[in-house]
């Protein structure tokens, strides 16, 4: 492998993010600007997208927002031209993908192959394409520590959820398949869920976070599915952008990484945690999970292991999920008019 090939430096380079009026690409946006990139080019539909989170790059002139669609290929075509590298971020999601699985598959997977094609036509030197931990799948088989090598697991779980795991996975193999024939150098990058300031309501794991605070600020006892012992991996937003400018900068190619967070949490520590930071007291109560709804999936009690991704581009997560919680409180706050501990500014 030619190294200098596959390494994209930051500075002064060149970068398109496709899907990148979300959480994870303002955040990145941002960074990249920091690092002395020359351009970042933020591609949008705005379906799922908020113009409010991408609106402070308007301020910077190496920055430019774009209104386009993953399933138009002559705008990718056009977004793509001269870029060093390609974020594609843009993906229906589990709660989508239950409400409209047609579209959620153009999307996630002819979303893909024409991010590809693009990325081939106009010479893209590298790919960095999000893809998820529901790779493994979800339900009681999913257990111990997830590795990259992990199988799809599926049993019992809700079939929006199981879609959307095996969209990724194809989205996966387009990129080996565009590397095999065509050179297209790339890395995936798994993430756990993400969470962070510009919070949406969009991701089943995450929106957990979201609706516990909600509760509690609203003086409603936070809520535990079940017995509180499932857990999850969560995946500060801030940790997720340095990954995604590793994966550009480091020499790797043809590679599937696992990006999470310091450390597993369980549904009931995670409550505590919120309801801790929150300043409040309030006592959490137990509920039923609803059968078949896609909510906070996960099995047993599992780790996701992520020192692959220091191997292969120098990445560990860095950010404590108090510390990331407490973030993204004091920004939900800020943003609700609300002091640190719940009251009117």
């Amino acid at each position: 492998m030619d190294h200098d090939k596959t390494a994209i430096p930051i500075e002064g380079g060149r970068f398109l993010i496709v899907g990148g009026a979300s959480l994870v690409g303002s955040t990145t946006a941002d960074l990249l600007l920091r690092k002395g990139a020359r351009e970042v080019v933020v591609l949008d539909n705005f379906a799922f997208g908020a113009e409010s989170v991408v609106a402070h790059l308007r301020q910077d002139p190496r920055a430019r927002i774009v209104r386009g669609d993953v399933m138009r290929l002559p705008q990718l075509l056009a977004a793509s031209e001269g870029m060093d590298g390609v974020l594609h971020l843009a993906a229906a999601m589990s709660i989508s993908m239950d409400a409209d699985p047609w579209t959620g598959l153009d999307v996630n997977i002819r979303g893909v192959q024409n991010i590809l094609e693009a990325c081939r036509a106009n010479r893209v030197r590298k790919l960095v394409f999000a893809s998820s931990n529901a790779v493994y799948g979800y339900g009681p088989g999913v257990a111990g520590d997830l590795v990259e090598s992990t199988p799809f697991h599926s049993v019992g779980a809700p079939t929006g959820a199981v879609i959307y795991g095996a969209s990724k996975i194809i989205g996966e193999q387009l990129c080996r398949d565009a590397y095999r024939r065509h050179g297209l150098d790339y890395v995936v990058l798994r993430y756990s869920t993400v969470y962070g300031e510009r919070q949406h309501y969009r991701a089943a794991n995450a929106l957990y976070i979201i609706e516990t605070l909600d509760r509690i600020r609203r003086g409603e006892r936070p809520r535990v599915i079940g017995d509180g012992s499932e857990t999850k991996h969560f995946l500060y937003v801030g940790d997720a952008a340095r990954a995604n400018a590793r994966a550009f900068e480091a020499a790797a190619s043809d590679v599937a990484v696992n990006i999470s967070g310091p450390a597993p949490v369980t549904t009931l520590e995670l409550v505590r945690l919120v309801t801790r930071l929150a300043g409040s007291d309030l006592v959490p109560e137990h509920v039923e999970p609803q059968a078949g709804r896609v909510r906070l999936t996960s099995g047993g009690a599992f780790r996701i292991d992520h020192s692959a991704a220091l191997r292969a581009i120098g990445w560990a997560p860095e950010t404590p999920m108090e510390e990331g919680l407490a973030r993204l409180i004091r920004w939900r706050d800020a943003a609700a008019g609300l002091d640190a501990g719940g009251a009117d500014a």
